[in-house]
């Protein structure tokens, strides 16, 4: 019992004098020591500059600053992604809203859709309508004289000459905004007897560019509740070839329109319609403000940017000012 007396104050004395001898700087070089093994003050990108060299080099850059770039870009584009519209919806929810969706539905599953086995025909080329290489050497009022006399006895058609760089303006955005939407202006069926007490609305209508030939693009229309309904079965009221064939040589453009007859869309609705498809795609160039917002208007509507507005649409196609 003795013997583990005097072990326990040896060891009180060998402890106090350790404790003695550790003095707060010393406690503080080791404190410094300890944390800059734990924790290095060197940024992330210094500590792992050999690593990121190297996926720099295996993604096909020679620098990180490269790299860093390049995923900075897709960050930006998954953020456009994740923040995109589906326009298709902000249109439909408009049609509910102004009461008219079961009008254009009941209308859509009255028409039909087009028979997905029935075989496809081949589309029409301006040879088609007149032969090319009779008309080539002709002159251009020579030959629009023919183009509109040829469509003047039919029904239900249009017509036009289009220089060739009006169509240029028109062109660039067909190719960056295939598709778009158009309102035509309809009478809302409230279910009173007095036609006094019915309501103005807007029917929407879907607008689809198709390159079918290396010289002929086609413009087709559908209702929208025609597209919701049908998808690439919904059958066009409307249909617009453009015919480039003399483009270079004459500098013109050919077009001719057919409007359906078993459609709810009348010859001036598609005047109508085919004046806004020029405004929007920027035939009548961009020199306006009113003008610019429409080709904006376009892309906004073909990007699903969030700045897309089915109101701002129908006050520009209604606006008279180009």
């Amino acid at each position: 019992m003795a013997l583990f007396a005097r072990n326990i104050k040896v060891l009180t004395r060998f402890q106090a004098r350790s404790a003695a001898s550790i003095t707060y700087k010393t406690f503080l070089q080791q404190q410094q020591q300890v944390f800059s093994k734990k924790y290095s003050t060197e940024s992330l990108e210094e500590r792992y500059q050999e690593k990121l060299l190297e996926k720099a080099k295996s993604e096909g850059f020679d620098s990180i600053e490269k790299l860093k770039e390049h995923q900075k870009e897709e960050i930006e584009q998954r953020k456009k992604q994740l923040n995109r519209i589906d326009p298709l919806k902000e249109l439909e929810e408009y049609e509910q809203r102004m009461k008219m969706s079961q009008n254009n539905i009941k209308a859509a599953e009255a028409r039909g859709a087009i028979d997905p086995n029935q075989p496809k025909t081949p589309f029409k080329t301006l040879d088609s309508f007149l032969k090319v290489d009779k008309i080539k050497d002709l002159s251009k009022q020579e030959i629009e004289f023919l183009w509109r006399a040829r469509w003047a006895s039919k029904e239900n058609v249009m017509n036009a000459v289009v220089p060739r760089e009006v169509f240029e303006k028109m062109l660039k955005n067909i190719k960056e905004a295939p598709t778009f939407v158009l309102p035509l202006p309809r009478i809302v069926e409230t279910g009173s007897t007095e036609k006094d007490n019915n309501e103005q609305g807007m029917e929407l209508h879907y607008v689809q560019w198709q390159f079918a030939g290396p010289c002929t693009i086609h413009c087709i229309i559908t209702s929208l509740a025609e597209y919701k309904l049908h998808q690439e079965f919904a059958k066009p009221h409307t249909t617009f070839q453009f015919h480039q064939d003399l483009a270079d040589e004459k500098r013109i453009v050919l077009m001719n329109g057919q409007v359906e007859t078993d459609s709810n869309v009348s010859l001036q609705d598609a005047q109508l319609l085919l004046l806004n498809i020029q405004r929007f795609y920027g035939a009548m160039g961009e020199q306006t403000s009113t003008a610019k917002q429409r080709v904006k208007l376009l892309h906004d509507f073909s990007k699903g940017s969030q700045d897309f507005s089915v109101e701002l649409l129908i006050s520009l196609a209604q606006s008279m000012e180009n």
